[in-house]
């Protein structure tokens, strides 16, 4: 699976402002941006974005997936701290 497959499952299944995603096609890193994760747990932030790539995972397209979930105020204090 392409870096800019999930980035538009990302996007076209959350209301995300911003989905980066790097990867070396099995395994991916992404880091998702969005007012809907607001007043959410770590873990609740990391199985919202897992929803929409559990058919990715289940069938082996994904293998593996690191997700960091921001609120767009989370991500401007920590983009330069992840090199963006």
């Amino acid at each position: 699976m392409e870096n800019h497959e999930i980035q538009s499952v990302l996007m076209n299944a959350l209301p995300l402002q911003e989905v980066h995603v790097s990867g070396d096609g099995s395994h991916f890193q992404v880091i998702a941006v969005g007012d809907l994760f607001a007043d959410m747990s770590r873990v609740k932030k990391q199985q919202t974005v897992y929803g929409p790539l559990m058919a990715f995972i289940a069938d082996n397209r994904i293998h593996a997936v690191s997700i960091k979930a921001y609120t767009p105020q989370e991500w401007e204090r920590d983009r330069k701290l992840n090199g963006f």
